[in-house]
């Protein structure tokens, strides 16, 4: 242990309650030992530090703070150094808010574009989320800040996030969903990583111990904290065990309690507990020896200067008929739509930053080198027609010369807390467009999404803009690139389907009852559209520039490979090469073509360089369940050089000999999985994949305490109906309004457990069993426990305390 004089100095009371934060925020000090407590805040894409009462979805004001893009906006960025300044300057600003653990990136897989919080994490690609993870972690670690990658792990749906179980072999949990955060402990070097609430095969995240020690301590060396999510303690005494070093935001002495009984009992020895605390005590004493040479302020301008330049580069260019972008000097334009007045630049949920300033097109246009001629709202962002607006719209837009249309999904589209169920942009927006084209043709859509949508609609642009959620900044980015003042740069991070039936997830996402069940495995985003043969509106890795670029003399060396790029056009631009590998098929199934390495080259007009794209221990290996490691097959190997998984420019095959004669499945038993049509797997083809059972998932019987309130229209309690049908009311009329009620949605799909574990001690899990107990039908009893559970609980809260404060 690092810090065992430390160690034997402590009271058992002392180590229980360490291991738990003291308020929303903060991690419990120990001011007889001088060890002071450190302060987390959320950050994906800025600080989001609470000025005064804290909650935990972060509702309550924040202090301001740079808002930059989001995580699925800067990964269509490709550029792992531009991720790694936007690190930095979250890490200037968390530490000059005094913040000492910043809770992100996210970089959870997108196993199905309808994850209500998609726009927080990067990408379907695991290699690709875990670079631009990486980049943003070793910046925000540079200036004494602690990153926390999130959520570990499988956390791919909002819907009952809080006690579904992710189902899936282990083939696909460590290719797929492991992949990403392992390139983040390894090259991005974490400090702190944080559990999701979820299960995964049958266990918690922030109890599993294949999870926690097996892969993340044992395989990836991990040294740093492990954090669950807010609420996302299942068992406290279970999550110590398996490695579990913090419990937030603040359950309570109860928690303190369930340790020492433990360790008393035999359940958890000493050496598990002291092995947390020790980990811990470092993060707190490293981390507050960093914070006495903080930044006191950072340079607001230049972080707003970097948000639009994050920005420009992750726009997206996705059609450019007659190449009407860039506009002309002096174009006559109206700019139309509810967005360019009140942006969508960020994510609804615990992500929401207080930012510094905003940016809209409506006020950024005005000093662009056009003719601007007007600027109507067109739609009202609810969704309800409105005629007025439509008519002055139709009216401004056939006085144009071009139109910018700025539409696309609204709060209440995507969002922590629930899942998506359409692809659809509303349809005030979309008949707005239509009506427009009829009156111009030269429509440039200008489009605000922190995810994938359908794109029906599109012939109705002549060109098409995506910017996703482009931070404060991100108006002015947009209208540099419409000027052609920025030549757009930015290539997609995921696939856009041509519908959503086609996605590879359709029939198993989201997780009905208690599993969400990965039967699809391996084949993610463009992995099963490019090996199973299914069109796409857009595939993974496109996007248009305002030049061309030419690919030429690939060579083939033992550590990667070397290419030229030739910049053909007019224009100084970027090109983003990719890399992609086609293995051997036969023996081991695997989808036709993978991601292997990129590189964002920038180019001036008529320029050519000579790049290379190295191999790692990635590049050619598989998971073998037989040998459960991973090896490498034997056989031919196709490389691949593009600008998309499908713009494919140059290719060479290299031979390799394998690591293994074992091969870990039977074909004939698997045919889904070796074609890669796995859209309809049947229950007995995935148990093979699993290598057991398909755990039952049925609700029924008597809930449990780790049942949701959302499961109690099955409740024995008709009183608990009542509460079911009240709280659906509620949401639902908050639905309405359109924008989501983030609190009420937290509660709708939270477990009874987590009642004990985010009430600052005042709810014992004692009282939560006697809660369920009464919805169970057993009133009396139920609220007996309820009762006498308060009474205790608060008598042993005091007896703690006072041992804690040593009077």
């Amino acid at each position: 242990m690092k810090h065992e004089d430390i160690i034997r100095k402590m009271t058992m009371e002392e180590k229980a309650a360490f291991l738990s934060g003291k308020n929303v925020w903060q991690s419990r000090n120990i001011d007889r030992l001088a060890i002071p407590s450190i302060f987390c805040a959320d950050g994906p894409h800025g600080v989001r530090k609470q000025a005064g009462a804290g909650d935990h979805l972060g509702l309550n004001a924040s202090l301001p703070a740079t808002c930059f893009p989001t995580a699925a906006a800067v990964a269509n960025s490709w550029d792992e150094n531009l991720a790694e300044e936007i690190g930095k300057a979250l890490g200037e600003e968390a530490s000059s808010q005094e913040v000492n653990v910043l809770l992100g990136p996210g970089l959870n897989i997108k196993r199905s574009p309808l994850c209500g919080r998609n726009f927080e994490y990067f990408s379907e690609d695991p290699l690709l989320s875990g670079k631009m993870a990486a980049a943003y972690i070793r910046g925000i670690q540079s200036q004494g800040v602690c990153a926390c990658p999130k959520h570990f792990a499988v956390n791919s749906q909002e819907r009952l996030r809080m006690s579904v179980d992710s189902v899936l072999d282990e083939r696909t949990l460590r290719e797929i969903y492991l992949e990403g955060f392992e390139i983040a402990v390894k090259e991005g070097g974490a400090k702190s990583i944080m559990t999701s609430y979820n299960a995964v095969n049958g266990v918690y995240a922030n109890e599993n111990k294949h999870l926690l020690k097996d892969i993340l301590r044992g395989d990836w060396n991990f040294d740093g904290i492990v954090i669950t999510d807010w609420g996302g303690s299942n068992n406290h005494v279970e999550g110590v065990a398996a490695g579990s070093d913090l419990e937030m935001p603040a359950p309570g002495l109860g928690s303190a309690r369930e340790l020492i009984a433990a360790v008393e009992t035999g359940t958890l020895t000493m050496e598990e507990l002291d092995a947390c605390v020790d980990d811990l005590l470092d993060a707190v004493l490293s981390l507050t020896a960093a914070k006495k040479s903080e930044k006191k302020s950072f340079d607001s301008k230049a972080h707003h200067e970097l948000a639009r330049k994050a920005s420009q580069e992750s726009i997206v260019l996705l059609k450019n008929e007659d190449g009407m972008l860039p506009l002309a000097f002096g174009c006559k334009v109206a700019v139309i739509g509810d967005f360019a007045f009140t942006p969508r630049y960020q994510g609804a949920g615990s992500s929401i930053v207080n930012p510094l300033s905003l940016e809209t097109i409506e006020s950024v246009i005005q000093s662009a080198p056009l003719n601007l001629i007007g600027c109507s709202k067109g739609y009202q962002r609810n969704g309800k027609e409105d005629e007025a607006l439509k008519k002055e719209a139709l009216a401004l837009a056939a006085k144009a010369d071009a139109v910018l249309y700025c539409f696309g999904l609204d709060e209440l589209s995507e969002s922590e807390g629930q899942d998506r169920t359409h692809l659809e942009i509303p349809d005030s927006q979309i008949s707005l467009l239509k009506a427009l084209a009829e009156v111009n043709p030269n429509i440039v859509g200008v489009l605000s999404a922190g995810s994938v949508i359908e794109l029906p609609w599109q012939s109705c642009c002549k060109s098409l803009l995506h910017g996703y959620l482009g931070g404060q900044a991100g108006a002015g980015a947009m209208v540099r690139v419409i000027t052609g003042e920025v030549n757009p740069s930015g290539r997609l991070a995921e696939s856009y389907p041509l519908k959503l039936s086609d996605t590879p997830a359709y029939h198993y996402f989201p997780g009905k009852e208690r599993c969400a069940e990965y039967r699809e495995g391996i084949f993610v985003g463009y992995r099963y559209y490019d090996t199973a043969g299914i069109p796409v509106c857009y595939p993974f890795g496109f996007g248009l520039s305002y030049t061309t670029f030419a690919y030429s003399d690939l060579q083939l060396s033992e550590d990667g490979v070397r290419f030229t790029i030739t910049n053909k056009g007019d224009r100084d631009g970027k090109e983003v090469a990719q890399l992609y590998v086609g293995g051997p098929k036969g023996m081991i199934f695997r989808p036709d073509k993978e991601l292997k390495g990129f590189v964002k080259v920038h180019l001036k007009a008529g320029e050519s360089r000579n790049v290379k794209i190295p191999f790692d221990d990635k590049t050619f290996r598989y998971w073998n369940v037989a040998t459960n490691r991973f090896e490498v097959e034997k056989g031919d190997y196709t490389i691949y050089i593009g600008a998309s998984v499908e713009d494919l420019r140059l290719s060479t095959t290299l031979t390799l000999e394998g690591t293994t004669d074992i091969l870990p499945y039977t074909p004939e038993k698997m045919k889904s999985y070796y074609s890669g049509l796995i859209t309809d797997v049947s229950a007995e083809e995935f148990e093979v994949l699993l290598g057991h059972p398909i755990p039952d998932g049925k609700w029924s019987g008597e809930l449990g305490i780790n049942d949701a309130f959302c499961q109690m229209y099955y409740a024995k309690s008709r009183l608990a109906r009542l509460v079911y049908g009240v709280l659906t009311g509620l949401k639902n009329k908050s639905e309405a309004k359109g924008k989501p009620d983030l609190n009420l949605l937290f509660i709708y799909s939270m477990p009874f457990r987590g009642i004990a574990k985010m009430t600052n001690g005042v709810v014992s899990m004692e009282m939560a069993e006697g809660m369920v107990l009464a919805v169970n039908g057993h009133f009396l009893k139920g609220m007996k426990k309820v009762i006498g559970g308060f009474f205790s609980n608060a008598k042993a809260n005091r007896a703690y305390e006072k041992k804690l404060s040593g009077k």
